[in-house]
């Protein structure tokens, strides 16, 4: 019997180093000898992770044990997670999740069968709950983000959020000031800066909230 452990995290942005620690912590508080750690720093919504395909399809024997902290750890998308698990399970792996203490008891230790098939039943069941709830919150992470690209577009911001700006609002202002002048037309200016008809008026707006003056002196 190996022990290993893997651990996930969406963006480098995130640090790998608390998940390890805190599975590093439960190993010594029961004397569990770490074979490997396998970590990878990309999304859980699917299994085609370099680090993890190797710790399945290459090191995981039989009677090995595979520890995670959490099992959104281990994916997020619970279809593809469950079917991950009946495969740990089908090739006699057992997950161990430090969130689910169901996972944590050694049911192969049970002598009474009927006891053992129910912790097997209501572990699975848990397992089954995590994995739906781990989905549950990244389809209300993605929900909130798709509503609050959708704001932006319409509040005129979607350069701030999806791309980077045609031209900084400091720059158009400077090169507004020459319609200001009589020295160009608008049009001109639009061509000159090459910012699309929608882009265009959307910085003289902004430029004309800042300056509300030039805007009253264009009305006259």
């Amino acid at each position: 019997m190996a022990v290993y452990v893997y651990h996930r995290t969406s963006t480098r942005d995130q640090h790998l180093d608390r998940g390890i620690h805190e599975i590093q912590i439960f190993c010594k508080e029961h004397d569990l000898e770490l074979e490997n750690i396998f970590t990878d720093q990309q999304t859980g919504k699917n299994f085609n992770r370099p680090r993890y395909m190797v710790l399945v399809e290459d090191v995981l024997r039989e009677g090995d044990i595979l520890l995670v902290t959490e099992l959104d750890r281990l994916g997020r998308n619970k279809r593809d997670t469950m079917v991950q698990i009946r495969k740990l399970q089908s090739r006699d792996v057992r997950l161990m999740v430090l969130e689910l203490p169901t996972t944590l008891m050694d049911l192969s230790k049970m002598d009474n069968s009927m006891a053992r098939l129910m912790m097997e039943t209501i572990n699975n069941m848990m397992l089954e709950l995590y994995a739906s709830i781990s989905e549950s919150e990244i389809q209300k992470k993605e929900k909130r983000q798709r509503e609050g690209i959708a704001m932006k577009k319409l509040r005129g911001e979607w350069d701030d959020y999806g791309r980077p700006p045609a031209i900084k609002e400091e720059e158009f202002a400077k090169a507004y000031q020459r319609v200001t002048a009589g020295e160009i037309t608008q049009a001109e200016l639009k061509r000159e800066l090459g910012l699309s008809h929608t882009t265009f008026y959307r910085y003289r707006k902004k430029y004309f909230e800042k300056n509300p003056e030039i805007f009253q002196s264009q009305k006259k």
